[in-house]
């Protein structure tokens, strides 16, 4: 049973952005409301600043506070392959999940439109969906929070839970350069032009992403919460990422 995770190598990226718009396209985002966010922010004093990035994911964590809270059972952790996800017809939008996740990575979009105008009026919903896309993806999937979302819940990033929850049985890495997975490679994956992100399975010691956490030393963002997210970065051990033990002992 595979258990997927991303690898971000912060020295690759080039905050180009490209994975916040692939994300959006792939997965009915309305605008602003990035599920593959990518933070900027300034080092240094003046006249020594420099402008720097951080690429911010949902992190699938292994053990999700945002779960732990959620009063319906909405938001859970999916045991083939690790999602967490929100099903959408237990959601009843109360937020304890977005308070409680400390990464900040999850929406609610039925208040004031986070870019002007509204797009919502411009291509209504039908029914109980928010919006009506023109580029509208085929996939609709609401117990896992995939598709277009209804109003009144929560959303996040599912790693593309249409794509790799299809992926062959027993394959290391999801990978576009593989003619036998690239279908099944998240969308941010796939587009990254410096190849800076990596999706693969982290259970499996053969994977390339295991291999680049050990030989790059992998860090996870806020790892003392103890959600241990399931997104690593490899930035040399410096940066806003802190170090992982990778187990369940302290990091020496």
């Amino acid at each position: 049973m595979a258990k997927w995770g991303m690898v971000i190598d912060l020295d690759k990226c080039t905050g180009c952005q490209a994975c916040t718009t692939a994300c959006s396209m792939e997965n009915n985002r309305l605008p602003g409301e990035n599920w593959q966010d990518v933070l900027f922010y300034h080092e240094g004093s003046y006249p020594n600043v420099n402008l720097q990035w951080f690429p911010r994911p949902c992190m699938h964590c292994e053990n999700p506070s945002c779960v732990d809270v959620c009063p319906t059972g909405a938001t859970f952790k999916e045991k083939e392959g690790g999602f967490v996800l929100v099903d959408w017809d237990k959601c009843i939008g109360c937020k304890a999940c977005m308070v409680a996740c400390p990464y900040g990575v999850r929406f609610y979009t039925d208040e004031k439109a986070v870019v002007q105008p509204d797009i919502r009026s411009v291509f209504p919903g039908e029914g109980a969906r928010q919006w009506k896309p023109p580029y509208e993806a085929p996939h609709n999937d609401p117990k896992h929070g995939v598709g277009i979302q209804p109003s009144g819940v929560v959303s996040k990033c599912t790693f593309c839970h249409h794509k790799t929850s299809t992926a062959p049985q027993g394959v290391a890495d999801l990978d576009e350069d593989n003619p036998a997975t690239k279908e099944h490679t998240p969308a941010c994956v796939r587009v990254c032009p410096p190849k800076a992100r990596y999706f693969g399975d982290l259970d499996n010691p053969a994977s390339n992403v295991n291999k680049l956490i050990a030989d790059k030393r992998g860090v996870r963002l806020l790892d003392h919460t103890g959600n241990k997210p399931q997104v690593y970065y490899l930035s040399g051990g410096a940066g806003a990422a802190v170090p992982s033990s990778r187990a369940d002992e302290p990091s020496a």
